[in-house]
């Protein structure tokens, strides 16, 4: 397992919902969650196997979002 971190501007739980059916379609996390709290709204997935941070980047840019690893 891994856990990967990302800056997003994923600000309230309106766009926690707006992404939650995106994140939720990848087998590959196990957990993930975002902390509106910090000023840089991170981001943060544990996996259940390989996965790369390019695919979450692009996952999150589909449901309208942006992100960038830490």
């Amino acid at each position: 397992m891994e856990t990967l971190k990302f800056k997003t501007n994923i600000k309230c739980g309106g766009c926690i919902a707006a992404v939650s059916p995106f994140l939720n379609e990848l087998p590959e996390i196990a957990k993930w969650e975002v902390d509106t709290d910090n000023p840089e709204k991170i981001l943060t997935v544990e996996t259940r196997e390989e996965l790369n941070a390019e695919k979450v980047v692009h996952t999150l840019q589909k449901a309208g979002y942006v992100a960038e690893e830490l």
